[in-house]
C-alpha cells in the first residue's frame, strides 16, 4: 500500500493559480491511475482529472482547459496545475492511487483545502 500527502492548497481569489502536490511513499511508476478527486461541503465527491502511468490525462468538462494533471516519477509526485480558478473549484482536493492486481488497490490522501474567493 502506498501512502499519499497533498499539500498546496490555499486561499486564493478568483482568476489565480495554485498548484496541488501529492507525495507518494513509495515509487509511482508501478501505479496504474493516479487522480485528483474533490469534495465541496455538502456534496458528493467528484473526479476533477486522472493520469495512467503511460501519461494519458482525462479530465472533467468543468475543469477543462484550466487544469492540469501530471506526474514525476523521479520525484514519486503527483501535480495538479490549477489556472483561473474560480469560486465553485473551492473544495477539499484529495490524491488516489489505483494499483491494479495489488492487495490493497486503492489508496487516498487525507485532501488539502482550496479556497477561491470571488
Amino acid at each position: 500500500q502506498v501512502q499519499l500527502v497533498e499539500s498546496g492548497g490555499g486561499l486564493v481569489q478568483a482568476g489565480g493559480s495554485l498548484r496541488l502536490s501529492c507525495s507518494a511513499s513509495r515509487s509511482i511508476f508501478s501505479i496504474n491511475v493516479m487522480g485528483w478527486y474533490r469534495q465541496a461541503p455538502g456534496k458528493q465527491r467528484e473526479g476533477v482529472a486522472t493520469i495512467t502511468s503511460d501519461g494519458s490525462t482525462n479530465y472533467a468538462d468543468s475543469v477543462k482547459g484550466r487544469f492540469t494533471i501530471s506526474r514525476d516519477n523521479a520525484k514519486n509526485t503527483l501535480y495538479l496545475q490549477m489556472n483561473s480558478l474560480k469560486p465553485e473549484d473551492t473544495a477539499v482536493y484529495y490524491c488516489k492511487a489505483i494499483t491494479i492486481g495489488a492487495i490493497v488497490p486503492v489508496s487516498w490522501g487525507q485532501g488539502t483545502q482550496v479556497t477561491v474567493s470571488s
